[in-house]
């Protein structure tokens, strides 16, 4: 089974973005950006096993493991620059697969992440959600504000999804940046909104520290799930930050 997800092939395409969903997200999460991000980006959205189309493929409660064979997928792809974007828990995996691809030589030529702590930050808020039982779970879900909480009010679907929301909150409880993670040398842009109670705006500044290259942080109304509001907001900021033109758009 094929790691990505692309609705709308763009072979002309002069550069790919790479979607990572947020934990217990899939690649439809992004599926309106396709046509959102324009004619010059080829979108592709990382489905992680365990959920929809990947129901029966063996969950990945590990960060660094998951990033690994993220990496591999994205070395076929390596005919076109390539773009990372992680939202949330999508985020510290994009940013485990950049560090992937910069050791091997084919460093992303942006990294984007959106609604998260920086590593370094990222158990100051440590919150056990994994063990919580079904409800507990659901009601992290919904006070997060993600669409996915709809799917949980369903009895047969919250058995299909919960196993997959309880993984990637395991993945995510547990992990912890490497001491010896080297700096990336790729440009890295921030996104957050201005009511996230899980990640401050100045939580989401420190992931300038993990790059030697360009930084900068957007700030935008909203809470945890600003960019399901702010949608286009995200990809003006996108496209600008790559300098492409949102001709299309």
């Amino acid at each position: 089974m094929t790691w990505f997800r692309c609705v709308t092939g763009r072979p002309w395409a002069p550069l790919r973005l790479f979607c990572f969903p947020h934990a217990g997200g899939s690649a439809v999460f992004y599926r309106s950006w396709a046509e959102a991000v324009g004619p010059a980006v080829e979108l592709h959205a990382v489905q992680y096993p365990g959920r929809a189309d990947r129901i029966g493929d063996a969950l990945i409660p590990d960060a660094r493991r998951l990033a690994k064979l993220i990496a591999g997928a994205l070395a076929q792809h390596a005919d076109r620059p390539a773009v990372l974007f992680g939202h949330s828990m999508g985020a510290l995996v994009a940013y485990e697969t950049a560090l992937l691809m910069q050791e091997r030589g084919l460093p992303p030529a942006h990294l984007f992440v959106s609604g998260a702590r920086a590593p370094q930050g990222w158990q100051d808020a440590r919150r056990t959600i994994s063990t919580l039982d079904d409800d507990g779970v659901v009601a992290e879900m919904v006070a997060l504000g993600g669409s996915d909480a709809d799917a949980l009010t369903d009895p047969e679907l919250r058995e299909l999804v919960l196993p997959y929301v309880r993984n990637d909150f395991a993945l995510v409880e547990a992990y912890e940046p490497a001491a010896d993670a080297p700096k990336l040398d790729v440009p890295v842009t921030a996104l957050v909104g201005d009511a996230d109670r899980d990640v401050p705006v100045e939580q989401a500044g420190r992931w300038r520290d993990t790059t030697t290259a360009d930084f900068a942080l957007k700030v935008l109304p909203g809470g945890h799930f600003y960019l399901q509001q702010e949608r286009d907001a995200v990809v003006r900021e996108v496209l600008t930050r790559l300098q492409v033109p949102a001709s299309g758009h």
